[in-house]
Parts: C-alpha cells; sequence; structure tokens
C-alpha cells in the first residue's frame, strides 16, 4: 500500500474518535509553517451520507476551523450554510469553540435563524441557515456540525412533505463534491452509504485522492479522502473553477441515455407540450410564407426569444425537470430557460417538428459519470436528415444565431424517447461571426482627420454592435454611435450616419453602418511631423471585440481559457496624406499561423497614401492551457498595430 492510504487510514481513525480530535489536527497544522500565512485554516471538512433506498441522502457535514488573523476571526462570526427548502432540510447540530487562552464555548444552536439566500439574477427559493458565534480571537478553533436532509438541488416540487426529499429519478443517487477550497484544508473526507444493491460509478478529476470501500451489513461504505489542500491558484479568463479544480462525481444512474429516457418521459408524462388554440394561431401566424424547414425553425425560435421576458424566477409547481406547460408560458410570456425552452418546443410540434428538451451546463463541461451537474434548459429539433438541432430561446434574443456561439464547445443531454449519450456543440467557424471595418480617411496638415468607415458584422459580433437598435430608442441611436468616435477622440463629430435598412430587423441581414466624421487634432502637428494611430486600431469598436479584454501580457498559463465566441475580424483603413509627407521607417508586414489562431498583417505607404490591412482568425471559444502561447502571439501582434505610432515627415524640397 502507498503512504498516502497510510496516511488516509491513520487520519481516518483520529477522526472516528471523541472529544479531541482536532487537537491531534491543530498540532499536524502547526508544524506546516506555509500555512501561517493565511487567515484561517480548515483542520477538518467531512461530509458523511447515508443514502435510502429512495435515492435521498442524509447528511453530516462536520467543519473543524482555525482562527489565525482578526480578518479570518472576523470572517467566521457569523456560519452559514445554503441550501434548497424545496428539496432539503438543514439545521446545525453543534457549534462549539475552543478559545485559544484554553476555555470552551458551547453555541446555543437553537439561536440559529433561517433566512432566504441571497439571490442574484436567477431567484430559486433558496434558504440559508446562520449562527452568530460571537467574537473570535486568534488561536480560536471552531468546530461545528450540520445535519441536511434531501439532494442537492431543486428539480421536482412535491406536496408531500417527505416527498420534496427524494430525488426526481427516483432510487438514484448523485452528488459532486469539490475538493478545493478558498482557504487552506489539512484534511478533506467524504463518505457515502449507500444500500449494498445499489452499483455506484464514481471519478475523481483533476487530481488524486485515497479512496476506499467496505461492507457494513446491507451497506457499501466508500470513503474518499485528500490532505493538505491549499487554495486554488486562478488565472485571469480562466475556464470554469469545476473545469479544472479536483473534484468528485458519483451517479447510481447507469448511463446518459437512462437519464435521456427519464429526461423525455418525465416531460411527457406532465403534459409539457400540449398545444393550446391560442398559441397554435399564432404558430400558424408565424409560419405562414414560410418555404423551408429551416425558415420555419428560426422564426418560431427567434420569436420566443424575443417575445418571451426572461423573469429570473422559477414559477410553477413543475420544477427543474419539468417544464412549465404551454398554456401557462404562452399566457404570461415570461419565466427562466425551462420556460422559454418548453414554449419553443410546444410551437415546434405544433409547426409539425419533433422537438424535445435539453439539458445543459452554460459556463462549464459536463463530465462522464451521469450526475446532475446541469444549470441551463434547451431544446433540440428534429430535422429532415435525421439529425437533431440544438436550439436556445434564452441566449438568441436579437441575435442572428438559433443556437448562441457564446455556448459552443459545450455539453448537452436531449431527452429523447430512443434515448442519447452526452453530446458535444461543435466549434462554429470564425466566418460566422466576422467583425470588418473598413475606413477612408484623409489627413490634413493641421492634424485633423476627416472621412468615413463602414462597420459590418455577424453572428456574436452582429449582436454587440445592433444592440443599441434593438434595445434602444430611435432618437438615442444617433447619439449611441457618436459614442464610440468619442471613444477614438473627445473632439470627434459624427457628421452623418447611414445605417443600412431598418436595423432592428435583425433577422434581414448581418448589420452595415456607415459613418462620416471628422476629428480636429486628431494627429499631434509639430513642423514637419505628424504623429498618430490608424482610426480603426484606436478604440473604435472595441466592446464588440471580447479577444481585447485577454490580457496577453502573460507569459504562461496553467489552465485553459475562453473568449466570447471564435471570430474573424478584418480591419482596412487608406489613409490619404498630406502632400510632401513619408512615413519614418519602413513598410511592415507580419504574418502567423497556427491551430487556433492566425494573424496576417501589413501597413505601407503606396505614394501618398497610407494602407493598412489586417486578418486576425480566432478559431476557437474554449482553448486550452497549450494554446496559450499560439493565441498570445496572433493578438499581440494584431494589438501592436494600434500601439505603433505613426510618424509622418514632411520632406524638405
Amino acid at each position: 500500500m502507498s503512504r498516502s492510504f497510510f496516511l488516509f487510514i491513520s487520519l481516518f481513525l483520529i477522526l472516528q474518535t471523541q472529544g479531541q480530535e482536532w487537537k491531534k489536527l491543530l498540532k499536524i497544522a502547526d508544524n506546516q509553517q506555509d500555512l501561517a500565512k493565511y487567515d484561517v485554516v480548515n483542520l477538518l471538512d467531512s461530509t458523511g451520507v447515508c443514502v435510502s433506498d429512495q435515492g435521498s441522502g442524509s447528511f453530516t457535514i462536520h467543519r473543524i476551523v482555525k482562527i489565525q488573523t482578526p480578518a479570518g476571526a472576523l470572517k467566521h462570526r457569523i456560519i452559514k450554510y445554503d441550501y434548497d427548502p424545496l428539496t432539503a432540510f438543514a439545521e446545525f447540530q453543534k457549534v462549539k469553540i475552543y478559545k485559544a487562552n484554553g476555555s470552551t464555548k458551547d453555541i446555543d444552536v437553537k439561536t440559529a435563524c433561517d433566512y432566504a439566500a441571497p439571490a442574484r439574477a436567477i431567484y430559486w427559493g433558496a434558504r440559508q441557515i446562520m449562527i452568530e458565534i460571537g467574537r473570535l480571537e486568534p488561536g480560536d478553533v471552531v468546530d461545528y456540525e450540520i445535519a441536511k436532509k434531501g439532494f442537492t438541488y431543486a428539480l421536482l416540487a412535491s406536496d408531500e412533505n417527505e416527498d420534496r426529499f427524494v430525488p426526481p429519478m427516483r432510487g438514484q443517487f448523485y452528488d459532486i463534491v469539490p475538493f478545493w477550497s478558498n482557504d487552506p484544508t489539512l484534511t478533506k473526507i467524504y463518505q457515502v452509504s449507500i444500500p449494498k444493491e445499489k452499483d455506484m460509478q464514481y471519478q475523481f478529476y483533476q487530481g488524486e485522492c485515497a479512496s476506499s470501500l467496505r461492507f457494513e451489513g446491507n451497506k457499501k461504505v466508500y470513503t474518499f479522502c485528500m490532505y493538505d489542500l491549499r487554495p486554488f491558484e486562478k488565472e485571469p479568463n480562466m475556464v470554469d473553477l469545476f473545469d479544472v479544480a479536483p473534484k468528485l462525481m458519483m451517479s447510481t444512474t447507469p448511463n446518459w441515455e437512462a437519464k435521456s429516457k427519464w429526461f423525455y418521459q418525465v416531460n411527457e408524462d406532465y403534459g409539457s407540450f400540449e398545444p393550446t388554440p391560442e398559441a397554435q394561431k399564432k404558430v400558424d401566424e408565424l409560419i405562414k410564407g414560410c418555404k423551408t424547414e429551416m425558415e420555419k425553425i428560426s422564426v418560431l425560435t427567434h420569436w420566443v426569444a424575443d417575445n418571451m421576458r426572461y423573469s429570473g424566477i422559477s414559477m410553477g409547481k413543475g420544477e427543474g425537470y419539468t417544464l412549465h406547460n404551454t398554456k401557462m408560458n404562452f399566457t404570461d410570456r415570461c419565466g427562466v430557460c425551462k420556460d422559454k425552452a418548453a414554449l419553443l418546443i410546444s410551437m415546434l410540434r405544433m409547426a409539425g417538428f419533433e422537438a424535445y428538451p435539453a439539458m445543459t451546463m452554460a459556463g462549464s463541461r459536463v463530465e462522464s459519470i451521469p450526475a446532475d451537474h446541469f444549470n441551463h434548459s434547451v431544446a433540440v429539433v428534429k430535422l429532415s436528415n435525421g439529425n437533431y438541432m440544438p436550439l436556445d430561446p434564452t441566449w438568441v434574443p436579437f441575435l442572428r444565431e438559433l443556437w448562441s456561439s457564446a455556448e459552443q464547445q459545450q455539453n448537452y443531454l436531449p431527452g429523447i424517447p430512443e434515448g442519447s449519450d452526452l453530446l458535444l456543440t461543435p466549434v462554429s467557424a470564425p466566418e460566422n461571426h466576422y467583425f470588418k471595418i473598413n475606413a477612408q480617411t484623409s489627413l490634413s496638415p493641421d492634424g485633423t482627420l476627416n472621412g468615413k468607415f463602414i462597420v459590418e458584422a455577424e453572428g456574436q459580433s452582429d449582436g454587440s454592435i445592433r444592440r443599441i437598435f434593438t434595445s434602444g430608442f430611435m432618437n438615442d441611436w444617433k447619439n449611441a454611435l457618436e459614442k464610440e468616435l468619442l471613444a477614438v477622440s473627445p473632439r470627434a463629430r459624427l457628421l452623418s450616419v447611414d445605417y443600412g435598412k431598418d436595423p432592428k430587423n435583425y433577422t434581414a441581414a448581418p448589420i452595415k453602418i456607415e459613418m462620416k466624421f471628422s476629428i480636429p487634432n486628431y494627429a499631434i502637428s509639430g513642423k514637419n511631423l505628424l504623429i498618430f494611430k490608424p482610426l480603426v486600431m484606436n478604440n473604435l469598436y472595441n466592446r464588440a471585440r471580447s479577444y481585447l479584454r485577454i490580457n496577453t501580457t502573460i507569459k504562461e498559463r496553467k489552465q485553459g481559457f475562453k473568449d466570447a465566441c471564435s471570430r474573424l475580424v478584418l480591419l482596412e483603413e487608406t489613409i490619404q496624406l498630406p502632400a510632401g509627407y513619408r512615413m519614418s521607417g519602413e513598410n511592415r508586414r507580419d504574418e502567423y499561423n497556427s491551430k487556433v489562431a492566425d494573424f496576417a498583417g501589413s501597413l505601407k505607404q503606396e505614394n501618398n497614401r497610407l494602407k493598412l490591412n489586417q486578418k486576425l482568425t480566432l478559431k476557437k471559444r474554449v482553448y486550452e492551457a497549450e494554446d496559450w502561447q499560439d493565441f498570445r502571439t496572433a493578438v499581440n501582434l494584431h494589438k501592436s498595430y494600434g500601439t505603433q505610432l505613426i510618424v509622418l515627415e514632411k520632406k524638405q524640397k
């Protein structure tokens, strides 16, 4: 056996003893000098779960925390724990303070309070138990236990009090256990006891942990443990923490196909997609005149996306896995992602398509173990060629896509009659999200820059630019566009705008805007000198280019990173120079090609014109750590044309 396993067994035995286990752990922690710099140290983070035949769990959560600084004392004067009352019950069992001076203090758990948990964009009805333990000092040790009954996420609501603790896929247990912390953790243990007849699969990701299996009567007991956990080192623009930090996943569900079939059936049984006369009338109206299946799918997807408000609150009896019915969704026209997906599925079915719900995880990947790590609901439609196509009405309001490419390289599981394995959305080609600026400008001897430029965009880039038309008032359009010029120079004046044909109608064509402008004193002028930057590289529409917000000065990365989407950037500018002026220095040309990012750029003078050309191709949304150097090189070459000052000198006769 390995040394780590013997350590595992010895510490596990320590933790089974009563009374003074914290002193043994404290002694181990005090011998590690590198821990002294932290505000607190978690001596123990232990969770024990006893799983019933129905799949619900009885959890015992035990934590022992050493306070090391005044900041740590302030942070832990109130202990909080979140739970969802629809699926769980939680309460403090013990709170004990071991003071640095040797005294002890027992906190009355009856003083604990139960509050609505703070909500951000979405309110799920979550609760929070909290207890105030008063003043703490460096050297104090806080020892507390919490008992919880139920399961992790709000999925199905029930009027039966005890049934709310039973997972919706009855009899199946799963859990996702983060093995990381914002504070150093000396010992982390997760133990689960399940009926002997249940088969459980598990896997540890992004690391290793000690594990054991033993039999106790009619139960199987799995124990997992890690030691000396340090705070996970985060990086800017890093992929989701769940994708890179150590975690344990387990499930008794045999495979994703079983989950898919169950997801299909639970919604059919619930009647989520039953048609209504009112909705049918709207469907017939919308698809009238559509000649192809894609035209019908597009018009229905965009109607739901644009006309059903995202309310940010989950309402009604059917929660999580069950999607609310057509009558509720079509009447209320508001809801969260599952409501928008449900209405789209209903309307697609009323239009003659096969359509089904799908689960996905926005922000991180879904692993191979069929645990319930989903936070988002979408739809799939079966095309005439037999393939299923994912649709997301939540992420595409006023966007020229049916599946947002901000979600490319994302796992999803459709709930279809035949069952499905876990699927992955493909990378969207960069040209699907092109961003183009073509400028024709002239520079005067006094430094004034006059001219025009045309900005064009598609996909995600289109959505970024078009937002002022789809969400703003018409009388504010010109002001909004002028702000783009003011980002270039506070002296800029917008002379005229050609908005193109109906910019609010985003489905008609990609955005195309032409602007004429004048910028006095754009170039710094001196005796026979003009110094400036090309307009297209000087903060013009930077907000439409998310890659500019990635810090490419970082030389090395340990973790994967992500951008908003794949993207093709084309920048061109022809500058008419004043008579007699020449660019100081040599013409410039750069080229770089790789599997993840390409760049080609040039800056040259031809007679009395200066010509800038750039092409940046970013080929993915989610990148691996080994992609960093290629991505960084291409983007930095692109940026360098914006940091390079162009110096014009007037040649003396």
